[in-house]
């Protein structure tokens, strides 16, 4: 029975290149979907970013978006860049509004779940025995270490080519990030592994003072454990379902989440929250994809994942599991869409495989009791 929306979000949209609008139209679909009977109401306003801006704006982060952003509850993201805009160069690369689109929101943390639904498994470049039950969440730090440390550069000593960069963390930045894993683990399964090189890096034995500081403190019912991080990219491949929240600063988390990805055998199956100041923004993994753009091909599901992030983040419980098991529910039906499809299969296009989510998803939240 439909029920009265008591809850109003606004949902900033920024589609950007090649197969972004693609995807995110899908993904809000599926969003507008589950509204009415979780007894939301989801306002929508859509604006430019990346390549699009360019062409539209003139800048990759028009002042318009900044400010819609800003106000927003969340942003949805679709896919920067692509071979039409590589001759900008610095500030004017599409990337670049990427970059000033995380800033703008104050996303410290980058959270990149990689499951493996059964109707999957036979797709990973795993055994089926080794992938089944993968479940992980990579929470990685994403505004410090050693890709912004300073000092930095390239210079010449004693005639000889040298370069240098700094891996800088304070106590600050790991507390926040550690309170982000935390909690991401009471929705889920109540672990959390701290993965760090502290065996020979002064940062990580840092790491592993704070993190058992913030985990007594505030979070005596989640398990922490500790593992180096070759040891931990050498699990990830041996038993990856050991896994549930990996917490990792920003070099190892980027490595780490790459390798991971590789598991469910697709990156149109991987989405992505990048959460900080309090406005998330959530995007699928792969990229822009201008060869298919526009063509019906593109795999919505990452984006399809990242709304149910969105929901996840905004307190919407119910309606962000209806989605995950309409996901899981529409690829046991045999729908694929080129990049998973296989023999045996039904291969589908973006907006059908979109469709049917939404309805499956629907269908679900009408049968749990909401409030």
């Amino acid at each position: 029975m439909p029920m009265a929306a008591t809850r109003t979000y606004r949902i900033v949209t920024l589609p950007g290149d090649g197969i972004g609008p693609d995807v995110i139209r899908e993904a809000m679909r599926v969003l507008q979907a589950v509204a009415e009977p979780a007894g939301i109401a989801i306002d929508t306003a859509e604006y430019l970013i990346g390549g699009a801006a360019i062409d539209g704006a003139g800048n990759p982060f028009p002042d318009a978006t900044r400010a819609a952003v800003l106000a927003a509850d969340a942003v949805m993201l679709g896919a920067v860049g692509g071979p039409a805009w590589d001759h900008h160069t610095g500030p004017m690369r599409p990337e670049s509004g990427l970059l000033q689109l995380r800033k703008a929101l104050g996303a410290y943390a980058n959270l990149r779940p990689v499951a493996v639904p059964e109707a999957l498994v036979a797709s990973s470049p795993l055994r089926p025995e080794v992938v089944r039950g993968t479940d992980m969440l990579i929470v990685r730090e994403l505004t410090g270490g050693i890709y912004f440390g300073e000092p930095r550069g390239r210079d010449l000593r004693d005639g000889h080519r040298s370069a240098r960069n700094t891996m800088v963390y304070d106590e600050v930045e790991i507390k926040r990030i550690a309170v982000i894993a935390f909690d991401w683990a009471r929705r889920r399964r109540h672990k959390v592994t701290l993965v760090d090189k502290a065996n020979v890096l002064e940062v990580s034995q840092l790491w592993r003072e704070v993190v058992p500081e913030v985990h007594k403190a505030s979070y005596p019912d989640v398990a922490l454990d500790t593992l180096y991080v070759d040891n931990a990219a050498m699990q990830i491949v041996l038993r990856p379902a050991q896994f549930d929240v990996i917490l990792t600063a920003n070099l190892f988390g980027d490595i780490l989440s790459d390798l991971a990805a590789t598991l469910p055998g697709s990156l149109g199956m991987l989405p992505s929250a990048s959460l900080g100041s309090g406005i998330g923004l959530f995007e699928p993994v792969h990229g822009s994809a201008p060869d298919i753009a526009g063509q019906d091909k593109a795999n919505p599901l990452a984006a399809i994942l990242s709304a149910a992030m969105l929901l996840d983040a905004l307190g919407e419980t119910p309606a962000a599991e209806a989605v995950r098991a309409a996901v899981d529910d529409a690829l046991a039906e045999g729908l694929r869409t080129g990049d998973i499809w296989s023999e045996g299969f039904t291969r589908t296009g973006t907006t059908d495989m979109g469709s049917r989510v939404a309805t499956l998803a629907r269908k679900h939240l009408e049968q749990i009791p909401i409030g």
